[in-house]
Order: C-alpha cells, then sequence, then structure tokens
C-alpha cells in the first residue's frame, strides 16, 4: 500500500502560526496564498517531520514565538508522527505497535519526495542517470553508450581519411592510353634483335640471289660448252628469286620510338597505377565506414531495446543520448505538466511505498495545465500537497499571515496548545 497522509496539523515553523490541513487522498491540493503568509513553511515542516533533522529549517522557530514548534501528522497506515518540546524532539506512534523511529519512516518516505525541486533542477545527464539507476540498466546502458562512442570516433577517423583520399585520388593525371603494366627495356630490345636478326637473313638471301645471278651471266657465256650446268643453275636462280620476292623486311622504328619513349610511358603507367590504389584505397576506407555504421546502428538499437524492455516508471519516458525524454522531447522540451508528471513518476518509482510529493511554487502554470496535472494524479493514485502564489478557486486552502484563511484563529491556537 502506498503510504499518504491523512491529516497535518503546524505550529510555529518558520511563518506559520498553526496550520491544519486534511489533503486529498488523491491527486493535487493546493495551498495558495500571497507572498511571505507561510505556503512554503508547510511543506518544510512536513520534509522535517517526516525526513528528519536534515531537512529541520534553519531557522525553525517562528519568530516572535515563546513556543516551541509542534508538528504533528498521521498517515493513511495510521501512523503518527509528532515533533514537539524544546528540542522538536520526533516521536511515531505505530498502531501496529512495531518499534517506531526514523527508521520506520525512512521505509516509505522518499528523500526525493520531500525535495522534488533537487530533481527538477538537476542537470539532464543527473535525470537520466536517476532513471536508468531506478529501472537498473544504468551500467549496460552506459557500456553500449561507451561502444557506441567509440564506434563514433573511428567511424569519425575513417570518414576524414576516406575524404582525403578521394581528394588525392582525383587530383592525380591519369593517361588512357597507356599500357596497364610497366614495360621493361629489354623486352623492347630483345624484340628489336629478333626483328633485326629476320633481316640479317632476308639479306643474306638476297645477297645469295645476287650472286646466283652474276654466276648466271658468267655461264651464259659458256652455255654451249656446260649447257647442263646452265639448266640447272637456271632452276636454282629461279626458286632463288621467287623465295626472294615474298620477303617483306620489318620496319623497326617503332620499336626504336618506344625504346627512346620507354620512360615518359613507364611514368604514365606509374601515374595510372598510383590513381588506381589510391581510389581503391579510398573505396576500402568508405567500406569501413559503412561497416562501422551498420555496427553504430546496431548498438543503438540495443540501447532502445534495453530502454523499451526496461520497466520504465512512464509510459514514453526513455533515455536518449544520454538524456532524460517523454514522448520523444528533451526536459527543456517538456511541458510544465510533463516535467512534473515524470519527476513525480520517478519519485514513485524510487520507492513504491511513498504515495505522496511535496511541490512548492506552482505558480508557473497556468490553470489548464494544474488541472492536467492533477488529473493525472487521482488516475494514478497519487497524492501532492503543492504550493502557488494565487488566491484563486483552484487552490484547497488559503494561507494567510501563518494561518488557514477561515479558520477560526483562537479554536486553533488553543486546540494545538493541546498537544
Amino acid at each position: 500500500m502506498s503510504i499518504k497522509i491523512n491529516k497535518l496539523e503546524i505550529e510555529n515553523v518558520k511563518r506559520v502560526k498553526a496550520v491544519k490541513i486534511e489533503p486529498q487522498e488523491n491527486g493535487l491540493t493546493v495551498i495558495g496564498g500571497n507572498n511571505n503568509q507561510g505556503k512554503t513553511s508547510v511543506l518544510d515542516a512536513i520534509a522535517w517531520a517526516l525526513g528528519g533533522d536534515r531537512y529541520r529549517p534553519s531557522n525553525a522557530h517562528r519568530d516572535n514565538s515563546v513556543l516551541s514548534p509542534n508538528l504533528h501528522i498521521v498517515m493513511n497506515n495510521g501512523l503518527i508522527v509528532e515533533r514537539k518540546g524544546k528540542n522538536s524532539d520526533l516521536k511515531v506512534i505505530d498502531p501496529q505497535g512495531r518499534k517506531a523511529g526514523q527508521q520506520l519512516l525512512n521505509e516509505f518516505v522518499e528523500s526525493m519526495a520531500l525535495d522534488l525541486p533537487r530533481f527538477m533542477t538537476a542537470t539532464s545527464k543527473e535525470k537520466a542517470n536517476t532513471l536508468l539507476q531506478i529501472i537498473g540498466v544504468g551500467d549496460q546502458l552506459s557500456a553500449l553508450e561507451r561502444e557506441e562512442a567509440e564506434l563514433y570516433n573511428r567511424r569519425h577517423a575513417i570518414g576524414q581519411i576516406a575524404d582525403q583520399k578521394k581528394k588525392y585520388a582525383k587530383e592525380m593525371e591519369y593517361y588512357p592510353e597507356a599500357p596497364k603494366e610497366l614495360i621493361p627495356a629489354s623486352e623492347l630490345i630483345r624484340q628489336q634483335q629478333e626483328i633485326l636478326a629476320r633481316n640479317g637473313e632476308n639479306q643474306r638471301k638476297r645477297e645469295q640471289a645476287s650472286i646466283l645471278e652474276h654466276k648466271k651471266a658468267e655461264l651464259r657465256h659458256k652455255l654451249d660448252a656446260i649447257q647442263e650446268e646452265y639448266n640447272t643453275v637456271c632452276r636454282d636462280c629461279d626458286i632463288a628469286a621467287k623465295s626472294a620476292l615474298d620477303l617483306h623486311d620489318e620496319s623497326t622504328e617503332e620499336l626504336e620510338n618506344n625504346i627512346a619513349d620507354i620512360d615518359a610511358i613507364n611514368r604514365k603507367v606509374r601515374s595510372n597505377l598510383d590513381k588506381e590504389k589510391a581510389e581503391a584505397d579510398a573505396q576500402n576506407y568508405v567500406n569501413e565506414y559503412d561497416e562501422l555504421t551498420a555496427k553504430i546502428n546496431q548498438v543503438r538499437q540495443s540501447k532502445l531495446d534495453l530502454l523499451n524492455n526496461a520497466d520504465l516508471p512512464l509510459i514514453g519516458l526513455s533515455v536518449e543520448d544520454g538524456e532524460l525524454t517523454y514522448h520523444g522531447h528533451r526536459w527543456d522540451s517538456m511541458s510544465g505538466s510533463d516535467q512534473l508528471m515524470v519527476a513525480t513518476a520517478i519519485v514513485r518509482k524510487l520507492n513504491p511505498n511513498c504515495g505522496f510529493v511535496l511541490l512548492d511554487k506552482l505558480e508557473q502554470m497556468d490553470l489548464e495545465t494544474l488541472s492536467t496535472f492533477g488529473a493525472w494524479l487521482e488516475t494514478e493514485g497519487l497524492q501532492a500537497i503543492a504550493t502557488r502564489v494565487s488566491t484563486g478557486d483552484e487552490c484547497s486552502i488559503i494561507i494567510e499571515d501563518g494561518y488557514v484563511k477561515g479558520a477560526d484563529k483562537e479554536a486553533v491556537n488553543n486546540e494545538n496548545n493541546l498537544w
């Protein structure tokens, strides 16, 4: 069962002279009034009574009062909490007869419920960490966030290198007419020597044909004497002449030019190879960048899954990039009522036994926002006691000069003096 406040009676605390309030069991009880009338003093008194001496106001005793502070609170489980006497000693009366004291109060009183502004004014990271520790995924999420940050930094560095490589490759000159591989000079010389050898053989055959022609002429004069030899030589001459006609010399001019230009050609080939390597390196870094992006997305999905599967205190509540969010809105983008709902829900999650929360200075809320927040409290079965600089109808009671407006001051004082 969530513990709430059924009734509270306060006397001589800060600006309060004598106040008696019975808050609504569920929903919003607004303590209204002008400035310096004792509204915040009521909340400070409740926090002191239930939270212990660490919440005791520095000037707890009301100025110009000869009587000591008296606090009397009745909880909905029958527990009675009192502070009275010269030292304002704590007395807890347990209807079940258990040994009572501050330790018993600590079982159901959540410190954040007594000092909600501390959470409201905390940094976004502190709010997020509070939520993560409550739902038990803080360490896991921190590990995922560290992994995401490491991957992001690596990806950033890889992206910079990839851009540099792309720019370098783009600026390099390319020669489409150049061969794909470097040309060794020895190969060109070998090809040249082969052509020269073939051309030399052709020259030898031409010289042989010339010799035969000369011999043929000589033999013609001796034809009668050596007719038979002449006929034989004629046949050989015809054969040699026909063979010589089919011969074609190959030009070495192109190879000679290539040999002369080999350094220039190889310079182009090297430039092309360097450009292709630079482009390949750039693409490798782009591929690595894409792989890291995929890993980052996986880590982010793991974070979402971790939070979606956690027992969050409020539907729509989450943590994104280390900050608390509600329906996708960060704290500074939430409405006032949303901020209070988030904070109150976290209080309840911190200690489900604590069914109440104290809120100061709700004058920042317009009436519609105040109504929305109050309706949410009733739906959730939560009790909120709040102050507001106002004397309008939205106020449950009005504090005026340390009293509840409309109360019989003399009767209140007499009743309080009987404590």
